[in-house]
């Protein structure tokens, strides 16, 4: 992120995430910019180039493009680029859903794969948050990776620690 964006006061980095969806979010062009934007705020995520499709709270779905540059030695897209895009489709869904007063890091990823994936990929989120997060707790994020034939490729669970933001 650029200096002059993480200094903005008042605003915590979630929920410049979900300000910034709702600004851009409604069309495929605001999807595709908001998408840029993400890529640059959070950039080892923008070298896959995801697409987000939609995020609400408890919920978040990510297309992933197949392209060379993501492919293994077997031609087919890398282990860690499902990591990456099933633990992003994960957190927005989660991020989407923690309550204001919230923060929170990934503290585990476990990811289970399936079969080969090849073709272009959806990621689709999920997460229950409570509503009110009163102290330090562990929850799950669950993401499930398809290909265009809808079959899965991978599931991925994220482990989070989210506690009140003004606990140290």
């Amino acid at each position: 992120m650029s200096g002059e964006t993480q200094s903005r006061p008042g605003i915590t980095p979630e929920e410049r995430v979900v300000s910034l969806w709702r600004r851009f979010g409604n069309s495929a062009l605001g999807r595709h910019i908001y998408s840029l934007l993400f890529g640059r705020m959070v950039p080892y995520t923008g070298t896959i180039r995801p697409v987000i499709e939609e995020i609400s709270p408890g919920r978040a779905r990510v297309t992933l493009r197949d392209r060379r540059v993501l492919r293994n030695h077997l031609n087919s897209i890398h282990a860690i680029a499902l990591a990456n895009v099933g633990e992003l489709a994960s957190g927005l869904a989660l991020i989407a859903a923690m309550p204001e007063s919230t923060k929170g890091i990934v503290t585990r990823l476990e990811i289970d794969y399936l079969k080969k994936a090849r073709g272009d990929l959806t990621a689709i989120g999920e997460a229950q948050v409570p509503e009110i997060i009163g102290e330090s707790t562990t929850l799950q994020a669950h993401a499930t990776i398809w290909d265009r034939e809808g079959d899965s490729v991978a599931n991925l669970t994220a482990h989070w620690q989210l506690r009140p933001r003004d606990m140290p």
